[in-house]
């Protein structure tokens, strides 16, 4: 796996340089009715990496024989806050069945507006969960999903999260959407803290779709990558520059089988 920097994946070109893989969550419905079909979909269009979100009813033990049987590796997968708040040893071993690298959370619960007392708490359950998978030589991670942007001093509740946890045993998943949505701006983002995002969802927002610190919008405002909201060229530049270790392509919409090939074509083709 020391070679996956110099190794070209498929969804990268002279100036994007990746590695790319594939959120499974993309085909999640494909998945409830055929697991090693939806698998064969995953490989036709190009993708060897890939991160997990559930095993759709089969073991730890047992996905990663499917992945192996279709020559997927697992770098990261998502699990539930609550696991790692009750049994973060737990969710170390499933990580290890399935031979991630990276054990994260895509969503903490929380009433709304999300605040500093909840944030500074989850802040260190966070903590303890990255050291637990630290000793497993696993990395935690939080994937940003909007509501974290709450105004808070001079900055946001985000910030203060980046200032509340170890830096060296939790690090950060930029899904791209659920920064843009808020009225964020991704690439100065990646430039302010710089190493702690290892991990970028690849989504982008329908042009014209108005954002809140909900966190939640229609699945179906994902768009082909480049018709949307960001400036993909200012942040490729500023993740590449900061070392950003792996990009996996998200795409929530009932057309992600039709658009995700043509996102890998618009990584491909992008160029500065």
């Amino acid at each position: 796996m020391a070679s996956v920097a110099e190794e070209k994946t498929v969804g990268t070109g002279a100036s994007f340089k990746g590695p790319v893989g594939l959120q499974l969550w993309s085909l999640r419905d494909s998945f409830k009715k055929d697991v090693p079909g939806t698998l064969d979909l995953v490989v036709k269009m190009g993708f060897k990496y890939v991160e997990l979100a559930g095993t759709y009813g089969k073991s730890p033990a047992e996905f990663k024989k499917e992945l192996d049987a279709k020559g997927l590796v697992a770098i990261a997968g998502h699990f539930g806050f609550d696991r790692f708040e009750k049994d973060p040893e737990g969710v170390a071993k499933d990580a290890e069945a399935l031979g991630l690298k990276y054990a994260g959370c895509a969503w903490i619960p929380h009433k709304d507006p999300f605040d500093e007392a909840q944030c500074k708490h989850d802040a260190q359950i966070m903590n303890k969960a990255g050291a637990v998978l630290a000793k497993h030589g696993i990395k935690f991670y939080l994937h940003t999903h909007g509501y974290e942007f709450q105004p808070y001093g001079d900055g946001t509740l985000f910030d203060l999260m980046m200032k509340e946890t170890d830096p060296a045993t939790v690090f950060f998943q930029m899904d791209v959407t659920w920064v843009v949505f808020p009225g964020q701006d991704p690439a100065k983002l990646i430039e302010k803290y710089g190493a702690r995002w290892e991990l970028m969802h690849m989504k982008d927002l329908k042009k014209g779709v108005k954002g809140n610190l909900s966190g939640g919008t229609d699945p179906n405002n994902d768009v082909i990558l480049g018709t949307g909201q960001t400036d993909w060229k200012a942040l490729f530049q500023a993740s590449q520059k900061v070392g950003t270790k792996w990009y996996f392509i998200e795409d929530e919409s009932s057309r992600s089988v039709e658009q995700i090939p043509q996102s890998l074509k618009f990584l491909e083709q992008i160029s500065w």
